[in-house]
């Protein structure tokens, strides 16, 4: 069976996407064209696959790979987990990301030392590898989960809220919307973002290594992230 019938068996590559992070897709505040490193790459493969693209919107990673899962949608980019691993295939690591904090304007908070500290609240996106994560590794601070990127400005910017945890990208790009704000110099971790597809196509997977491949030796790779603005690129492990 041909790469096209098994990576879009409908006809069209339905590409998962959410707002708030440059990884997925973003709004151009000057054009109001919306593009992102995903949904730039879902065009770009569905262009070589020759079948139509169709993105499909919801409200957070963890939303859009339940809909893989359902067989809704057929392409998207996702740190690749091994809890992820469990629902969805992954390519190699298309690029990787720093992850980090992102504190409001005239807070008190300076380094990420400062966080494990009774009363400190970090929020994470509800469903987040973050939301997982963060409990074990700051065992003394309360993590709160936000519906969304968009959520979380207004926890931070109505101090419910000290900190947000989750990838630079992200975090610079909701910086921008906040005058004052500061990402947290330091990491907390790297994630790895990997195009996912739902589990039972493994046969395509050649194809989309060669694909994945190919961007990164091509230039293409670092121009979509540089058209989506995507900053906090890990450049060194």
């Amino acid at each position: 069976m041909a790469a096209r019938e098994i990576l879009a068996p409908g006809g069209r590559l339905r590409v998962g996407a959410f707002p708030g992070s440059p990884l997925s897709m973003k709004i151009d505040s000057k054009t109001g064209e919306t593009h992102g490193l995903g949904i730039d790459l879902g065009k770009e493969l569905a262009r070589r696959l020759d079948v139509a693209f169709a993105q499909v919107d919801y409200q957070r990673i963890a939303d859009v790979l339940a809909a893989m899962k359902a067989g809704d949608v057929d392409f998207t980019l996702s740190n690749a987990t091994p809890a992820r691993a469990v629902d969805v295939d992954f390519s190699q690591t298309l690029l990787s990301v720093e992850l980090g904090y992102l504190a409001p304007a005239l807070s008190p908070i300076m380094t990420i030392t400062d966080l494990d500290k009774p009363g400190i609240r970090i929020g994470v996106t509800q469903g987040s590898t973050s939301q997982r994560t963060l409990p074990n590794m700051l065992p003394n601070a309360t993590v709160i989960p936000a519906q969304n990127s968009g959520r979380a400005i207004e926890m931070l910017q109505y101090r419910e809220l000290d900190v947000f945890a989750t990838n630079k990208p992200t975090l610079f790009e909701m910086s921008d919307r906040m005058p004052g704000a500061r990402v947290l110099d330091g990491r907390w971790g790297v994630e790895h973002i990997a195009i996912a597809i739902p589990r039972g196509r493994e046969t395509a997977m050649e194809y989309l290594r060669r694909f994945v491949e190919e961007m990164q030796t091509s230039g293409r790779l670092a121009q979509a992230v540089a058209r989506a603005g995507l900053r906090g690129v890990v450049t060194t492990q």
